[in-house]
């Protein structure tokens, strides 16, 4: 398990390898991990532009096991083009900027799968997303999805009964 000290220790010390500078977008447990919102991870996935993909992936080592996403491009959807916007600045070095998606797409994320796991961070997530703004987001994103679009609809409507009140 990989905690939120050893995540920026880690991140710190990629720093220090890189040679231009380049944002970074924590997705999943690693995003609720640097949040506070979870105490650890199992390993670290990241989101970053195509072009700084393998200049990351030559810096990170083989410390951590670290699964790479481009591009807005997560697990299986395709946020909105303004995730790195709205994703919280945790970090700034002086090469990396280190952020973490913001709350409501890590649900739209998890939403694919939706596996105990997944249930348990969205539980933390909740309070911090506002169910409009959730069914907002996942209008946005639904579209792009690359598994099966009928059931990804219906893991939203579990998570909107099981979280949210109904209107």
């Amino acid at each position: 398990m990989i905690d939120k000290s050893a995540l920026l220790q880690w991140l710190k010390e990629i720093d220090l390898r890189l040679k231009s500078r380049m944002t970074i977008v924590a997705v999943g447990g690693t995003a609720m991990t640097l949040l506070g919102l979870k105490p650890s991870t199992i390993d670290i996935d990241l989101c970053v532009t195509a072009k700084d993909k393998l200049k990351l992936e030559s810096t990170a080592g083989k410390k951590f096991r670290v699964d790479f996403f481009t591009d807005g491009y997560i697990f299986s959807e395709q946020l909105p083009e303004d995730y790195v916007e709205k994703a919280k600045e945790i970090l700034a070095l002086k090469n990396l900027v280190v952020k973490a998606l913001s709350p409501g797409d890590i649900i739209i994320t998890k939403a694919a799968r939706l596996n105990a796991r997944d249930e348990e961070d969205i539980k933390s997530l909740v309070k911090f997303v506002a169910r409009e703004e959730l069914i907002e987001r996942f209008s946005q994103v639904v579209g792009t999805y690359a598994g099966n679009e009928e059931q990804y609809r219906y893991h939203m409507e579990v998570i909107l009964r099981r979280f949210y009140s109904q209107p």
